[in-house]
């Protein structure tokens, strides 16, 4: 499944809060017609509702996404924050977690979701994988991360 490109990595994003980070994201996504123009408002609200923020080896993540119906073609952005931003807790709205790198997906088949999510989980379960993609200085060495995780 070829989900990621160049054009969707950001290295230290500077935004205030969650709705920035998948605002910017979600952007380069629809500029590229990966998703309808109903794609960012959706992940914004179902954040609200279904929070994705996950504690990891010493720092958080979050993977916000929505439903397929606002997907035309399956794709991942994502962003190493300049600064930590606070997203809710997946599994506990009240928690407040300080997120260092979100992973935005955009999948339409959903039967491709489940070995992206593996994949994705095996990364932010490996602490010294995750500090490499955090402190990346290029679009290139995030790359060369997600690739050595089968993320492509």
């Amino acid at each position: 499944m070829d989900i990621l490109n160049k054009e969707l990595v950001k290295i230290s994003l500077d935004a205030e809060k969650f709705s920035d980070v998948i605002e910017t994201l979600g952007s380069l996504m629809y500029k590229q017609k990966s998703v309808k123009d109903t794609y960012i408002n959706a992940v914004i609200e179902r954040e609200k509702v279904f929070p994705t923020g996950l504690p990891s080896e010493g720092m958080c993540v979050a993977i916000p996404h929505t439903d397929s119906i606002h997907v035309n073609k399956s794709c991942m952005a994502i962003a190493t924050l300049k600064n930590p931003v606070e997203f809710s807790m997946m599994g506990n709205i009240n928690k407040k977690l300080s997120v260092n790198v979100v992973f935005l997906l955009a999948i339409k088949d959903p039967n491709n979701q489940l070995m992206l999510l593996k994949n994705l989980m095996l990364l932010i379960q490996n602490g010294e994988l995750l500090n490499r993609l955090k402190d990346a200085e290029s679009v290139d060495k995030v790359l060369e991360v997600l690739q050595f995780c089968a993320i492509s």
